[in-house]
């Protein structure tokens, strides 16, 4: 299984809520077994520029590449680009 988790950031003066629902159009894609979007809480002082944070789970690697390479995917990313500012991503593989 790899757990795929990707932090976004707002740009200033972008509405957050709006990269939030721009992102939230990926749980259209049928190839994650599970996909969450949440807002960062920012309890932790020293993570407070992450806005948003995309996770998802997927079968294996064949999974992972055919959300990315779905058209949702693509819109997406044509969407929320110009209103992000970060985007850090990490995949880990795990036994399940």
């Amino acid at each position: 299984m790899i757990r795929h988790i990707v932090f976004f950031s707002a740009r200033p003066g972008e509405d957050v809520e709006k990269v939030r629902d721009g992102l939230l159009a990926l749980s259209g894609i049928p190839h994650s077994k599970r996909f969450e979007v949440g807002l960062n809480t920012k309890v932790d002082p020293l993570s407070d520029e992450i806005d948003i944070v995309v996770y998802a789970e997927f079968e294996d690697n064949a999974a992972l590449s055919a959300f990315k390479a779905h058209p949702i995917y693509a819109e997406t990313t044509r969407t929320v680009r110009p209103m992000r500012e970060l985007r850090f991503s990490a995949d880990i593989v795990s036994a399940g």
